[in-house]
């Protein structure tokens, strides 16, 4: 796994998981608002454009992240924020070491498999990775997922880069994803975000996790769609991360 950090010098440290697909670059903006008082670490998540190896399972992911933890930062920092498949990688990282860190973000994380959609991958990619590479239909994907236009450049040259397999890979982990039972143990203190206008099954992904957690908080943000706010509102979406942390 591949690591991009920013603000080295300073003491606290929080790491940021981007949403499949995505890359480093998911968090942009949120780098330049607080690289000035955090070390700042940002993975490039295994199979995604220029990682290091290929991708094998969201639990994989995850034992990855706690060793660099254990091996970089003491075994402990102060907060980890994961969007969609990134959001189900760190509740595999509070699952696996439940003091790993004091905060904890999840966004938009999807705990209710998908049964259908998990058959539908497969050969819905094998038929239309070739369209990828065509910035057209790239073009079209970019926008149904709400993302600012001022990141497509980065999207498409990325995308390009994704493997048809790890794409498949990652794509069925994400919508087959069950939580561990060990994560009702975790120290952290949760906050679970997820926008009014996603699907209502992320939305009840939401308050599982909340139940399991017996104290992660809930919040839905008015009007905001799928990874919405950490991708394109970064002001609003580091002010909640300060905020909790107080």
């Amino acid at each position: 796994m591949i690591y991009k950090e920013f603000g080295e010098h300073n003491p606290d440290t929080m790491i940021f998981l981007h949403g499949g697909g995505l890359s480093w670059w998911n968090y942009k903006d949120e780098i330049e608002l607080l690289k000035k008082d955090f070390h700042l670490i940002i993975p490039v998540l295994d199979g995604h454009a220029d990682s290091d190896r290929d991708f094998c399972s969201i639990e994989n992911n995850a034992s990855e992240i706690v060793q660099f933890i254990d091996e970089h930062c003491n075994g402990n920092v102060k907060l980890i924020a994961g969007l969609s498949l990134g959001g189900q990688i760190l509740l595999d990282i509070l699952a696996q070491r439940k003091d790993i860190c004091e905060y904890a973000v999840v966004e938009s994380a999807l705990v209710l498999p998908m049964k259908t959609t998990y058959k539908l991958i497969e050969p819905t990619f094998h038929l239309s990775y070739g369209l990828i590479r065509k910035k057209w239909f790239s073009k079209l994907q970019f926008d149904s997922l709400k993302i600012k236009k001022e990141l497509f450049e980065l999207y498409f040259e990325d995308t390009c880069k994704i493997t048809k397999n790890n794409l498949i890979a990652f794509m069925k982990a994400n919508s087959d994803y069950k939580m561990k039972e060990t994560l009702s143990q975790t120290d952290a203190k949760v906050l679970i975000l997820v926008g009014s206008k996603e699907r209502p099954i992320m939305k009840k992904s939401a308050r599982k996790i909340s139940a399991v957690l017996h104290g992660g908080v809930v919040k839905e943000l008015k009007d905001l769609y799928h990874g919405d706010i950490s991708i394109n509102h970064a002001d609003e979406y580091v002010k909640l991360l300060r905020t909790w942390m107080e």
